[in-house]
Order: C-alpha cells, then structure tokens, then sequence
C-alpha cells in the first residue's frame, strides 16, 4: 500500500486507483432497490457477513460487524475494523482487510471501491447508493422519528418545579428547555410521554411572601400595581428577607450586649425573630386549614399561576399534568408514617420523623419535623405515589440540578424501602447551573436573573442584530417581530442545550445571537436561505421531483451531505438512550456548516446540467427538512424568510 502525496488518499495496491476515480463503476444499486431498501450500514453488515461466509467459511452475527464513518483523511465513507476476523482468516490485518474488500467490490451492489489502512478496510460506497438513500430520505413523512403507538413505554418527565414565592428566573429557564427538549426527544424515539410540574406551592417560604403582602402590602393586586402576578409575590419574599434581616440583626446586637458570643447571638437572633415565629406559625395554621390563612394562600398563588402562565407561553413549553404539593403532601405523611410502623423509620424525643441509611453508604434523612410538618423528602414520596396511581409509568424522570443529587439519591432509597418497585429505577436527569458573564439583564430583585427580562433582552437584542445586518429592510414591522422573536428565543435556547447538560455553563446573550459559529441564528439562517432558494425555484417554475432517477455522478461534498442526513435517526437514538439534547444540537451545527461549504461552492439554480440540479434542489430541500425537526426536538421554531 502506498500513499499519493499530492491527494492524500491512501491506494490500494491491487488496483492503484482511488474511490472516487471508480465510484460510478460498481454495479448500479437500484438494479435491487425492491430488495435493498434497509440503511446502507445494515446492507454493508450483511454483504460483510456473506464475504466472511465466501472467504473463510464462518458465518458470524451481522451485528458483530463495526461499521464506522471514515475518519477524513481517508478516503472512503465507512470503514470495517477487520481485527475481529483475523481469527478466522488467520492471516494478517491487511492481507484480510485486502481480501473483504476485494470480494465485496466484487459482489456487492453497494461497494464502489476500497482502500486499506493497516487493519481498517476503507468502503467507498456507489453514488447511486446515496441517490437511492436520499430518495428514501425524502420521501419519509417524519424522517427520523419513530411512532408512537399505543402500547408504547410510557415515560413521564418531571421539569420546571417552581416556587409560588417568586419568578422564575434563568435556571428555571435551563431546567425548562431541558425537560421539554427531552420530552420531544423520547417521543421521537417511540415513547409516550407526560410532561408534568410539581409546583412547591406550600412550605415556610410561601408563608413568608402571604405574611410580607398582609404586613406592607395595603392591598396590592396584580391589576393595581401593573405587575405580573409572580413578579409582585416576589416582591414580598423580598420584603420579608429585609425586614426580618433588620430584626435580626437588633436582636443579635441586643444579646450581644447581654453577653453571647456573636455566632450564639446570631443563632438566637434569626431562631426567635418576630416575624419568622410568625411565619411559623402561619404554615402551622394553614396545615391546620385555616380558613383565612387558606384563603390568603389560594389568591396569592392564583396571581403566581397567571404569572407563570405567562412565561411558559414565552418559552414555548407546557405540560400535559400539574401536580400540586399542597395536595400531595399528606399522602406523603402518610406513607411516612405507614413507614415508621413497619420500623422502617425512626422517631428522635423531638417527635421528628428520621431514616438511617447508614448501611447504604449515607447519613440520617429527616422525614417531618417536630412540628409534624412535612419536608421536601416527604412530599416527593407523596407525589411520586400519586403519580403512579394515576399512570402506568416505565420510566419516570426528574430534571432537577446538581445541588440535589443527594436528595434524590435518597428519594430512590425511600421509595424502593416503601415497596415501590420503580423506586431504584427512577432517573435523576441532573444538570448543572447556568450564569451570566457579567450584571447584564439582572432582576429588579439585584440577585438573580429573572426568565422575563430575559426572554424579553433576547428579543430586543435580536431585532437590534437583524436590523444591523441590513436584513429585512422591506419586511413589515408585524414580521420583522415574529423573526426577532423567533430568533432572540432561538438563540436563547440553543446556547443552552448544545452543551452538555451535567456542565456548569455561562450564558453569554451577545456571542449568543451571532449568525456565524455554533449559534441558533446561524442554523435559522441556514434554513431560511435554503427555503428561499426552494421559493426561487417554485417561482421559476423548477418543480423538485418526488424520487431522483440513478445516473449523476456526485461529488464528495454531496454524498457527504447525504451520509449526514442519513445519520440523522442514529442521532436521534443516541440522544434518547443518553438523554443528551446537545447531540441533536452539534448534529444540527455540522449538518449546516457542512451544507454551507456546499453552497458556497456549488451552483443550485444556475447549475446547467438539470440531473445535477434536481438533486441539488432535493439535496437543499431535505437539508431543510432535517433542520427543521431537529430545532423542534430542542422545542427552536425556524423562520421561512430572514
């Protein structure tokens, strides 16, 4: 085997040609196309097994075959890894590699040429191959999704698990698009699936926001403050930390002065300040159903609900169930309590409810406090109950950070220590936080990044670069709004699922938007440039075919194209058996750097040879088509003009 130092392509040395130079001499493959109509891996895997037959006389599981895309600077487009055979043709790795790849030029209907490198045998496939594969391409109605039937899996996801004390803000955001784009993604893959919130509408820190508003609110609604509804509770959780951090800090001056060390002044001060004891004492009353306390806390969390409403039509996500803590607790006690008669659980002097998990590697775990009120441990296993009472649930997912990883290391214990048979299976989708480079698009809070504000900088921001770009001069305002839109919440959210979701991040709004590199604007742009060349040609009154004939000899760029479209499905699967969104991410980034390297340097419309130019316009047109649902599984609308 030598090299050609000018081409880089490795030769073999039987023949001394290169694939590309005999890529249209194999036999034609739609001479079988009734009989070939499996992906071109799964044919290569078979003709493998049925040359091994011919050489060696062994046959072996298709399955065992390892197909790979050929690395780049090789030429070829898969390669066989000949190394498990060499048991069998007890010969070395090229003269085996050497022998397949000349039997399946030979007898293959796929197979154009080969080469060999040392143990690798490189397949150059026909291009008549990849017309027939395009063709299967576009005539798929939903290319790369598998259905859902009836009997599927049912999976159920947990996300988004917000607080009725406040807005949400930006790692509500990471959190939201996460679970959404993996429920797309599951369901691509044949699941069925629920998407479902459990919103944490109960506890000591709502009690806070519903005493702050009764305290200095003299009123206030939504409607008379022109807030939304979350933004104006969350003002009060504000007010509360405010002045009970006044209290405290009289308090700890106060038991400074009559002798405590600063830590124990402190410790009293916070324990004993007038206004947590009566937030105390408000979560007691409203556990005991208060009929006031009740009231309050139902027409506080209705402003909440209408808030979040809001947001979530923003972001372009929802949910098919909402469960509610205030409803799930109890059966949590419960269960608890059913829990500490069986001796699974332990009661400390306190009346606190505990667990030791000490034999499986972790601490004691309170369950109710002495109080009887519940904790989150307590009204997770409430709501899991729940949930599977009312779906069978396969799998049950939770997309919820890395700072409770513990938790729910725990929670999986519990549950499968209750009897829940799913209690070790269930998933923790754990993800890591999200921050901004600098203050930029802060709250009016000062502390944290609120979802609003920025959906609403993304927006703004993305006007301002289209309108930069010269782009969309002679648009109406109405439309150049809708791809503002569309592209601010495109950018947004593909900064923050093409990385992987277990990696801190930093969101950075500016490089963001960018229409060139990794960017959700660059893909948009892709596809909106490709849809226009499609409507130029509609216009010109070039039709694109429904099949392509074989015949057209392709270029490497193209069959390149077409073995990127053709992975589009194994990305999909991937990404379902992973769990991974940024799969679907970069996949879509190459598919369109890759088509934008064609485009430059090939001519579509002004192409003279009309069999070139139907398949590049189809070519173009499934490019289109595959970006267009991979963006929906990451839950990005793409804009038909830009």
């Amino acid at each position: 085997m030598s090299e050609d130092a000018a081409s880089g392509r490795f030769r073999t040395a039987a023949k001394g040609t290169d694939c590309a130079e005999n890529r249209n001499f194999a036999p034609s493959f739609l001479q079988n196309k009734a009989k070939i109509k499996m992906k071109i891996e799964e044919k290569m895997a078979i003709d493998v097994v049925e040359a091994l037959q011919a050489l060696y006389g062994e046959t072996i599981a298709p399955t065992s075959i390892q197909l790979q895309k050929t690395k780049r600077e090789f030429e070829g487009h898969l390669t066989l890894v000949v190394f498990p055979f060499l048991r069998i043709s007890r010969k070395k790795p090229e003269e085996t590699a050497q022998e397949i790849g000349a039997y399946l030029k030979e007898h293959s209907n796929v197979v154009a040429d080969f080469n060999v490198v040392k143990g690798f045998l490189n397949l150059c496939i026909d291009s008549a191959a990849w017309i027939d594969t395009l063709n299967d391409i576009h005539t798929a109605e939903n290319y790369g999704l598998q259905p859902v039937t009836a009997d599927a899996p049912l999976v159920m996801i947990e996300f988004s698990s917000p607080n009725t004390n406040k807005p949400l803000h930006l790692g509500h955001v990471r959190n939201n698009l996460l679970g959404w784009s993996l429920a797309k993604i599951l369901e691509a893959n044949g699941n069925r699936v629920v998407k479902t919130n459990i919103v944490n509408d109960r506890g000591i820190h709502i009690c806070k926001s519903m005493l702050a508003w009764l305290k200095y609110g003299h009123g206030e609604t939504p409607e008379s403050s022109g807030k939304k509804g979350d933004h104006l509770i969350g003002d009060y959780y504000v007010a509360f930390d405010k002045h009970y951090r006044e209290q405290v800090n009289e308090l700890k001056a106060r038991l400074e002065k009559e002798g405590l060390t600063a830590d124990a002044a402190k410790e009293q001060a916070e324990r004993e300040a007038p206004l947590m004891k009566e937030a105390r004492e408000m979560l007691v009353k409203w556990e005991q159903n208060d009929p006031e306390v009740r009231g309050l806390w139902e027409k506080m969390n209705n402003w909440v609900y209408a808030g979040f409403d809001q947001t979530y039509r923003a972001l372009g996500v929802g949910f098919d169930k909402i469960y509610y803590e205030s409803k799930t607790y109890l059966d949590g006690k419960a269960k608890v309590l059913e829990g500490l008669a069986q001796g699974l659980f332990f009661r400390k002097d306190d009346g606190s409810v505990w667990i030791d998990l000490a034999a499986d590697g972790l601490d004691q775990k309170l369950l109710l406090r002495a109080d009887g009120t519940s904790v989150y441990m307590t009204q997770d296993i409430g709501t899991a109950t729940q949930r599977f009472n009312d779906y069978d649930i396969d799998k049950m997912i939770y997309v919820v950070g890395n700072e409770q990883d513990y938790h729910f290391k725990v929670l999986s214990l519990l549950l499968d220590k209750l009897g829940f048979k799913w209690g070790k299976e269930l998933v923790h989708f754990s993800y890591g936080m999200v921050e901004l480079p600098n203050g930029k698009m802060k709250s009016r809070e000062g502390t944290v990044v609120d979802a609003d504000d920025l959906i609403a900088a993304m927006q703004d921001e993305a006007a301002e670069t289209i309108e930069a770009a010269g782009k969309f001069e002679d648009r109406p305002a109405e439309e150049k709004q809708e791809v503002a839109r569309i592209v601010g919440l495109g950018a947004l959210k593909y900064f923050l699922l093409k990385v992987d979701a277990r990696k801190n991040m930093v969101f950075n709004p500016e490089e963001s938007i960018d229409f060139n590199g990794n960017t959700g604007p660059f893909i948009q742009y892709t596809y909106a440039r490709i849809r226009s060349v499609i409507r130029k040609a509609e216009e010109g009154g070039i039709s694109i075919p429904a099949t392509l004939a074989a015949g057209a000899k392709l270029s490497d760029k193209e069959e390149s194209i077409v073995q990127r479209l053709a992975e589009f499905p194994a990305i999909v699967r991937q990404a379902g058996a992973e769990y991974a969104p940024n799969a679907i991410a970069n996949y879509c980034y190459d598919l369109v750097k890759e088509y934008n390297q064609f485009y430059h340097d090939f001519s579509i419309l002004r192409e003279a040879d009309e069999e070139k130019k139907r398949f590049r316009l189809v070519l173009s047109a499934n490019v289109a088509k595959v970006i267009r649902t991979g963006m929906s599984l990451l839950g990005i609308e793409v804009p038909e003009r830009m």
